[in-house]
């Protein structure tokens, strides 16, 4: 269909930071138009899916069909193979559940778009649209090369190219970008109500290494390690890889995907004339966990 040249508010990127700001703003009856660059709402899935139960419930009621597995307890394994298991009183927010991220993020843009918001996919905001030094709007492919709009926020990832366009310095050192890498695997022996996070310099060096459950022998494998400590022949695919041989033999892989988490500080400054900055753009990632889904979610409402 075809979207309007201008709006109150013009949302790019449609993941759950921006599908929640979406939502928000065209709740409190504000013209909104959100763009994402992919043809599909949830895909790639460059995310653990992990997320505590009261975190979600403050955004959306939980629905089955977008939880792949409930978690009740978390291990955590030390380097010498010593396991700790924590129950759901002692891990505190680390118990909830696994998304299935590809249905998740699509129902959050449903709940924006049943709100009022217009949505463009396949549409890439190319660069900002600027009016006396202030952000007013976005140039884009797709069917409406340019969108005006009073408030442009940003909810682009961790590339965050919007935002750098926008001139502002986004560049994460190093030391302080995770790099990861994920398979979710099928057929192997885990168990289903449990996550487990494993340690070590030897296993993820400065970082971890998990299973997240997802249902019956299924479970998304993954791990990241310092972009410091990461090069040829030992990138995280590596270190994954010499896990599941030895853990997972047998395991069948059916995704694998890889991608950057930032565990640097926030942006000094997530707002300029005409621009916020929510969720992974805005580097407000949990830097001890790596995740993201909530604070891009809260952030998101906050900005809206």
């Amino acid at each position: 269909p075809a979207m309007k040249n201008g709006y109150d508010v013009l949302v790019v990127g449609g993941g759950p930071g921006g599908a929640v700001a979406a939502e928000t703003a065209a709740s409190h009856g504000l013209s909104v138009c959100l763009v994402e660059k992919r043809p599909a709402i949830g895909t790639p899935v460059r995310c653990a899916e992990g997320i505590g139960q009261d975190a979600l419930r403050e955004f959306i009621d939980p629905d089955p069909a977008w939880i792949a597995a409930d978690i009740r307890e978390a291990s955590v394994v030390a380097p010498d193979g010593t396991e700790l298991v924590l129950n759901a009183k002692v891990a505190g927010n680390k118990v909830g559940c696994v998304l299935e991220r590809k249905i998740f993020d699509r129902a959050l843009v449903k709940k924006a778009a049943a709100a009022g918001a217009d949505i463009a996919v396949k549409t890439t905001a190319t660069g900002p649209v600027e009016v006396n030094g202030a952000i007013r709007g976005a140039h884009l492919t797709g069917a409406t090369p340019i969108i005006h709009a009073d408030v442009v926020i940003a909810a682009d990832g961790v590339e965050s190219r919007f935002t750098r366009m926008c001139g502002i310095d986004t560049t994460v050192p190093a030391a302080e970008m995770m790099t990861c890498a994920q398979y979710v695997m099928t057929d192997i022996d885990i168990a289903p109500g449990r996550t487990v996070f494993t340690v070590g310099n030897e296993i993820a060096p400065q970082g971890y290494l998990w299973i997240f459950p997802k249902g019956d022998r299924t479970a998304n494998v993954g791990i990241g390690i310092s972009g410091e400590k990461s090069g040829p022949g030992h990138r995280p695919k590596d270190y994954l890889d010499q896990y599941v041989r030895s853990h997972f033999p047998d395991g069948k892989c059916i995704e694998f995907i890889a991608g950057g988490v930032p565990v640097c500080r926030p942006l000094p400054s997530t707002v300029a004339d005409g621009l916020m900055i929510i969720g992974d753009a805005a580097r407000v990632v949990d830097p001890f966990t790596g995740g993201g889904i909530y604070n891009a979610m809260f952030t998101g409402r906050l900005a809206a």
